[in-house]
C-alpha cells in the first residue's frame, strides 16, 4: 500500500507544482496590467516621468508586451524623449513589423524633429500596413505638403477624408497644409467641410463658418459651388422683421445622408431617438468648446466642460462612451480654476485634438445609427 500512496502523493505534488505555476502567470499578468493601468492614469494626470518608472517596471515583467511599450513611447514622446521614444518605437516594430500605430507615432517623432522625409517614410510604412488607418493618411498628407509634394499631399489628404471625413475639417486649421490651401484641389475639400457642416445642421453662413473655421469669404464660394452642383438649396428664415439666407441639402441629397423633418424656421430636423439625441447633444456642445479654447475664453470653457462632466446633462454619455476622455476633461476643468487662462494657452492643441478625436467617434456612431 505504501508505494500507491507514494506514487499518489507525487502525482498531487506535481499537480499542486502545476497549479502553482498556472497561478503564477495568472498573478504575473495580473501585475502587469495593474501597473500598466497605473500608467495610464498617471498620464493621464500629466505625471509623466512617475509614468515612465510605472511602465518600465511593468516591462520587467513582460519584456515584449506591445501595449505597454506603445504607452511608454508615448510617454517619453510627450516628455520630448525623442531618441527614447524612437527606442521603444523600433522594439514594437521588431517584435511586429507591420504594426501600423508604432509607425504613425514614430513618424509624429521624426515630425517634431523637423525630419520630414523620415516622418513620410514611417507614413508610408503604415499606411501599406493598414490602408484604412485614416490618421496615417492625414499625417502623410502632412509631411508631403511640408516637402511642397502639393499633388501627392492632395492625394493623401483625399483618401483620409474619404476613410473620416472629420480630416477634412481638422486640414482646414493646419498650418501644415499652408502650401496646398491655394490650390483647386483644396478648394474641393473646403466644399465636402461645408456640406458636411449643413448635414450636421448648421444652415447659416455664420454658423457655418464658426464651425468649419473657413473664412467667410470661401464659405460664400463652396455654397455657390455646391449650389451649382445641386447639391444644396438656398432657403429663406425669418429673423424679426428680416429674412437670412438659410441652406439645405438638395432633397435627394438629403435622402441619401438622411432626411429630416422641418422645424418652425423652415430647418430640416428629425425627431431623433434618445441616444442619437444625446449623441447631438454632444456634437453641439464639442463646437462650444472649441470655439471657447480658441478664444481662450476661461469663464466659458470651465462652464462648457460642465457638459461633459455631470451626470445630470452629457456625463453619462461620455461615461459609457469616452471614459478616459471624461476624465481628461474632468483634469482639465481642475486646473483651469487652478491655473487660469495660462492653461488654455499652454494645452489648447491637446485639448483641440481631444474634441476632434471624440467628433469623429460620434460621427461614426450616428452614422451607424442612421443607417
Amino acid at each position: 500500500m505504501k508505494r500507491p500512496f507514494k506514487r499518489k502523493s507525487k502525482v498531487e505534488k506535481s499537480e499542486i507544482t502545476e497549479k502553482k505555476e498556472i497561478t503564477s502567470l495568472v498573478d504575473a499578468d495580473y501585475n502587469r496590467k495593474k501597473l500598466f493601468k497605473k500608467g495610464v492614469n498617471l498620464m493621464a494626470d500629466e505625471k509623466l516621468e512617475e509614468a515612465v518608472e510605472v511602465l518600465e517596471t511593468a516591462l520587467r515583467i513582460d519584456p515584449e508586451n506591445i501595449e505597454t511599450l506603445m504607452k511608454l513611447g508615448y510617454a517619453r514622446f510627450h516628455l520630448d524623449d525623442h531618441l527614447g521614444a524612437l527606442k521603444v518605437y523600433d522594439k514594437v516594430l521588431d517584435i511586429d513589423v507591420t504594426n501600423p500605430e508604432a509607425w504613425n507615432l514614430k513618424s509624429l517623432v521624426h515630425y517634431e524633429q523637423k525630419k520630414y522625409a523620415k516622418a513620410l517614410d514611417c507614413t508610408e510604412k503604415a499606411v501599406e500596413s493598414d490602408p484604412t488607418y485614416g490618421m496615417a493618411w492625414y499625417n502623410k498628407a502632412c509631411f508631403q505638403s511640408l516637402l511642397n509634394q502639393v499633388p501627392e499631399s492632395l492625394e493623401s489628404l483625399k483618401r483620409s477624408i474619404e476613410i473620416d471625413v472629420k480630416n477634412a475639417r481638422k486640414s482646414i486649421r493646419d498650418r501644415d497644409f499652408l502650401n496646398v490651401k491655394t490650390e483647386e484641389g483644396f478648394k474641393r475639400i473646403e466644399e465636402v467641410v461645408v456640406l458636411e457642416s449643413i448635414r450636421q445642421g448648421y444652415h447659416t453662413i455664420g454658423a457655418i463658418v464658426w464651425t468649419t473655421f473657413i473664412d467667410k469669404i470661401d464659405v460664400e464660394k463652396s455654397l455657390q459651388k455646391l449650389m451649382a452642383k445641386g447639391l444644396i438649396i438656398q432657403n429663406e428664415k425669418r429673423d424679426g422683421l428680416h429674412r437670412i439666407p438659410v441652406w439645405d441639402l438638395a432633397p435627394d441629397v438629403a435622402q441619401r445622408m438622411g432626411e429630416e423633418k422641418k422645424s418652425l424656421f423652415g430647418i430640416t430636423r428629425k425627431k431623433l431617438p434618445t441616444p442619437v439625441k444625446n449623441l447631438k447633444n454632444l456634437s453641439e456642445a464639442i463646437q462650444i468648446a472649441r470655439q471657447s479654447i480658441e478664444e481662450e475664453d476661461l469663464e466659458k470653457t470651465i462652464d462648457i466642460f460642465d457638459e461633459f462632466i455631470e451626470t445630470s446633462r452629457s456625463g453619462e454619455e461620455m461615461i459609457e462612451n469616452f471614459f478616459d476622455e471624461h476624465r481628461e476633461i474632468r483634469l482639465w476643468k481642475i486646473r483651469l480654476k487652478d491655473r487660469g487662462v495660462d492653461y488654455i494657452i499652454d494645452n489648447k492643441e491637446k485639448m483641440l485634438d481631444l474634441l476632434d478625436n471624440i467628433e469623429s467617434t460620434i460621427t461614426k456612431k450616428l452614422r451607424e445609427k442612421v443607417a
